[in-house]
């Protein structure tokens, strides 16, 4: 789905902080949204942290930075951090050149499966969002 200027593909679901969680199996796939690789501009390094680190919904876990911002990656779901993309850590542009493909950032084996059903999913409801936040992000 196309939101003004922002691709926002209809089968992921959404974390509040602009990252998308995609279910591959019993894991989680992470990565940046379009909205977010664009308000950072060129991403220039991405945090990996080690594979078997619990993780917290809503907590912090890592961080990405651009030229202009620094950004905080937030856990979707509790769960097992069980691989980071390397391939960002020689390639960070990865995310601004594929953000739904080959710049993914990290995966997830959840506690709970159905955890996922609490992010921001359905057309309707990423519309409502990703326009709420076009509006909030102009005004600042």
């Amino acid at each position: 789905m196309e939101i003004q200027e922002y691709s926002m593909p209809d089968e992921l679901h959404y974390e509040e902080n602009h990252y998308w969680v995609k279910a591959e199996g019993d894991l989680l796939v992470i990565g940046m949204d379009d909205f977010a690789r664009k308000m950072a501009g060129d991403i220039v390094y991405v945090q990996l942290p080690f594979a078997g680190k619990k993780l917290k919904k809503g907590k912090k876990f890592a961080q990405v930075e651009s030229g202009k911002w620094l950004g905080k990656v937030y856990a979707p779901v509790n769960g097992e951090l069980v691989e980071s993309n390397q391939a960002l850590e020689t390639d960070p542009t990865l995310i601004n050149k594929d953000c739904y493909g080959a710049g993914w950032m990290y995966k997830i084996r959840p506690d709970d499966p159905a955890e996922i059903n609490e992010l921001i999913h359905g057309p309707a409801a990423v519309e409502k969002w990703v326009l709420a936040d076009i509006e909030k992000y102009k005004q600042d």
